[in-house]
């Protein structure tokens, strides 16, 4: 048995871009961004910001598309996928992201 889940709570890095496939399917991508505090060899606290690539399919990129913008606070639930592909150079590419199961606005609503 195994399990490939992943859950984050983070802000949102950039606006979403939103595409629709030739059958009607939306698709959102965007980076959300996690951070934790820690103490430096100085005992100074700094940050540690980890970015990771989000894709969300049919209703759910509807609903981003919708409210989520630049800076938004998420909770996903979801889990990590690897694919490789060709660049336009012809170099093969490796990408990992995280496809969007559940998720949910956090924050206060705004107009």
């Amino acid at each position: 048995m195994s399990v490939n889940k992943i859950i984050l709570l983070g802000n949102v890095g950039q606006t979403p871009e939103i595409t629709y496939l030739d059958n009607g399917t939306a698709v959102a991508k965007f980076s959300l961004a996690t951070s934790e505090k820690r103490k430096n060899r100085n005992g100074e606290t700094v940050d540690d910001t980890t970015w990771h690539n989000i894709v969300a399919w049919k209703g759910t990129a509807e609903i981003v598309e919708k409210y989520v913008k630049k800076g938004s606070t998420l909770f996903i639930e979801g889990k990590q996928l690897n694919r490789s592909y060709t660049d336009r150079n012809g170099n093969k590419r490796y990408t990992s992201e995280v496809s969007v199961g559940t998720l949910t606005l956090i924050g206060k609503k705004e107009s």
